[in-house]
């Protein structure tokens, strides 16, 4: 068991920190601004971005999270860990610079691996070649987000064409996406993980309605995270069935794998900037005649959180080596381990920053607050704490009654 990262790993991290510490870094905040004030349904991409988007493409430092070397460099989920901890740390500029945003990063591999003929050149390539944006339409307003096979957004077929109604939210990105990646009820009698189909919607088809963005702990803007309605929405079955009727649970189980624990390699590197500014604000600050380092207690936070840290990544670049190793059914513990353990540290560690910076850190002056509210949806997103619990439980209780009965 060996998590060191490869020749290859090393080199990209190298790169994509030099990319940041010139691209990133000093463009930060005019990034995050761009996006809310300058996407809207027909632009996808703010102008400083798509710049910087073809400075990163140019220096191949593009589609990163994409396990092959056809689409992508090809790095092992072991490897991409440490890559995308780097990214991690200034996580939604970065991220887009370099093609692997979230909801696209996880919409290409699924894509990649299922759609076919047409469908890959209508929606993958220009998809891979930074064109468009997509996004991801499968919790509902109405159904638990956490139990995906009680979906009631249906689609009837009607002739060649599929008939969708219904409504989702916190679909990511939806707007300026020009392709929505749709999970509804296709044979509502079949067995619980055979009811749904993934459907590909272009979002200018009618009848499909942005109805409202969502306030993410008070941020509305930019792509954001959107209330959708389907009304009669009509999509041509051949052109829109991704992989087979029926296949839904099984191709989103292939792409929520993967994208838990990219959250979290990309949470370890928000964690770490964290604690750098800790520590920062820790040897430059004085309070009562001395700096807040020597303050015992301050101390106490910045040793708990390498502590917290250390062991996250040790459990992420486990789970990201046994998904390597076996695939997402057999590491199914490890990733839901890492997904509970993860943002909860990240959060911890974050907190402790903003208490160290007092009255700035919950301010507009650092990223903190920011980094903060748009990570706190992480142990909700892509299966609640207390589902991953469960997850767990279940296999622990399960492998302790299988050694009695073995034992008897």
């Amino acid at each position: 068991m060996n998590f060191e990262p490869s020749d290859r790993a090393k080199e990209l991290r190298e790169r994509v920190r030099v990319f940041m510490d010139e691209q990133i870094y000093p463009n930060e905040r005019e990034i995050e601004a761009a996006l809310d004030a300058e996407v809207d349904r027909e632009t996808p991409f703010p102008q400083i971005l798509v710049e910087i988007r073809a400075k990163a493409k140019a220096e191949g430092l593009w589609n990163l999270a994409l396990p092959d070397e056809v689409d992508g460099p090809g790095l092992s989920n072991l490897d991409y860990g440490w890559v995308s901890e780097e990214i991690g740390r200034c996580t939604i500029p970065a991220a887009y610079a370099f093609n692997v945003q979230p909801p696209d990063s996880g919409n290409m591999e699924i894509l990649v691996e299922h759609a076919r003929g047409a469908q890959r050149e209508r929606w993958v390539t220009p998809l891979l070649e930074g064109e468009i944006r997509t996004c991801f339409a499968m919790t509902e307003p109405d159904t638990a987000g956490s139990d995906p096979t009680g979906l009631a957004c249906r689609a009837e077929l009607d002739g060649e064409e599929w008939v969708i109604n219904g409504r989702k939210w916190w679909t990511t990105n939806a707007l300026g996406a020009q392709m929505a990646i749709v999970m509804a009820v296709t044979d509502p009698d079949a067995a619980p993980h055979k009811r749904a189909t993934m459907l590909l919607v272009p979002t200018d088809t009618p009848g499909f309605k942005m109805v409202r963005p969502l306030s993410n702990m008070g941020h509305v803007d930019g792509p954001g995270h959107w209330e959708l309605e389907f009304e009669d929405c009509r999509v041509p079955a051949e052109a829109s069935t991704l992989n087979e009727r029926g296949s839904g649970f099984k191709v989103a189980q292939d792409r929520l794998g993967p994208g838990r624990i990219h959250h979290c390699m990309r949470l370890i590197g928000v964690a770490e900037r964290a604690l750098e500014m800790m520590c920062e604000r820790a040897n430059s600050r004085e309070m009562f005649g001395s700096k807040l380092a020597e303050k015992q207690l301050v101390q106490d936070l910045i040793a708990t959180s390498r502590a917290e840290i250390d062991q996250a990544r040790l459990l992420t670049l486990h789970a990201a080596w046994k998904l390597d190793e076996v695939g997402n059914r057999e590491a199914r513990k490890e990733l839901s381990i890492t997904k509970l353990v993860v943002p909860t540290m990240g959060l911890n560690v974050v907190d402790r920053a903003i208490q160290v910076f007092g009255g700035a850190g919950v301010s507009e002056d650092t990223p903190l607050s920011w980094m903060y509210r748009y990570n706190r949806m992480l142990r909700i997103g892509d299966g609640a704490d207390e589902v991953h619990k469960q997850v767990i439980a279940r296999m622990e209780l399960s492998a302790a009654a299988a050694r009695l009965e073995e034992a008897q």
